[in-house]
């Protein structure tokens, strides 16, 4: 149950850091935090990276809601036992619920950390965004890593 206490810490997290940057920015104000790398740009996005199927709501909450059951049928059923799946999973889940928030109560995603490399603009996202990237991340490691060593041991006796 450890992992649905870190779906819990992700979405706060998410919905506390997106209220600060609409209580406190005008949107398209930036802030630079770390000279020429990091900054804090408010923006709405009502589609998903890249402003991809800008417009196009019922879709994200027809394939969000989809996610959200398969994510906990898959905890229950499968992720007992394997902490870093379950690590993952919850990061996945506690990203998509965060985003699913705000498309049900604002039709529209707050992102607001934007980071550049050299003349590349990376797409502004939030902590949901990250936290789905670092679920998939991790699930990466353990499908290719920690499996294949618990595989390996069970082969090996």
């Amino acid at each position: 149950m450890y992992y649905y206490l870190i779906t819990l810490a992700v979405i706060a997290l998410d919905q506390l850091t997106k209220w600060i940057v609409v209580q406190n920015m005008e949107i398209g104000q930036k802030i630079e935090v770390i000279p020429g790398f990091l900054y804090w740009t408010s923006y709405r996005n009502n589609g998903a990276a890249w402003s991809i199927l800008e417009g196009h709501m019922w879709f994200f909450y027809l394939i969000t809601v989809i996610v959200i059951g398969i994510i906990i049928y898959i905890m229950q059923k499968y992720a007992k036992g394997k902490r870093l799946f379950s690590i993952s999973l919850a990061f996945i889940l506690g990203g998509a619920i965060g985003n699913f928030i705000d498309r049900v109560l604002h039709q529209e995603v707050v992102d607001f950390v934007q980071t550049v490399w050299g003349n590349y603009y990376f797409p502004i996202f939030n902590v949901a965004d990250a936290s789905l990237s670092v679920g998939v991340v991790l699930m990466l490691v353990y499908v290719f890593v920690d499996d294949r060593k618990r595989k390996e041991l069970n082969n090996a006796e």
